[in-house]
C-alpha cells in the first residue's frame, strides 16, 4: 500500500514511518507542498530493484525469458533430482576417505 506524507510529518515521526516501511512491507511518498520528492521502500526490496537494473542480470533474464520462449526448460523435480543425486555421490567419497 502507498501512503503520502508531508515530508514535515515524516520527519517528526521519522522512526514509526520507517518501522511501517520495513514490517508492514509499506510505500511511502514524501510530498513537499503537495509535491511528491521522494519514496521510501524496505530496504531488502531496494537491494533487489538495484540488482534487477544491473546490465549483467538484465541479460540473464534475457536469455531465460529465450529459453523459456524456445521450450528449454525442465521440470523442477528432475533438477532437485540431480542435486540430490550429486548431494548423495559426495557423501559417500567423504565416507571412503574416512576409512
Amino acid at each position: 500500500m502507498v501512503h503520502y506524507l508531508p515530508i514535515t510529518k515524516a520527519r517528526v515521526n521519522l522512526g514509526q514511518v520507517v518501522r511501517r516501511v520495513h514490517l508492514n512491507k509499506e510505500y511511502v511518498i514524501l510530498e513537499k507542498d503537495g509535491i511528491p520528492i521522494a519514496g521510501l521502500m524496505d530496504a531488502d526490496e531496494l537491494e533487489d530493484y538495484l540488482e534487477l537494473r544491473d546490465p549483467k542480470v538484465q541479460r540473464v533474464i534475457k536469455q531465460s525469458a529465450q529459453d523459456v520462449r524456445a521450450g528449454r526448460t525442465r521440470p523442477a523435480s528432475s533438477l532437485l533430482a540431480e542435486f540430490r543425486k550429486a548431494d548423495g555421490a559426495k557423501k559417500i567419497k567423504k565416507r571412503h576417505r574416512a576409512s
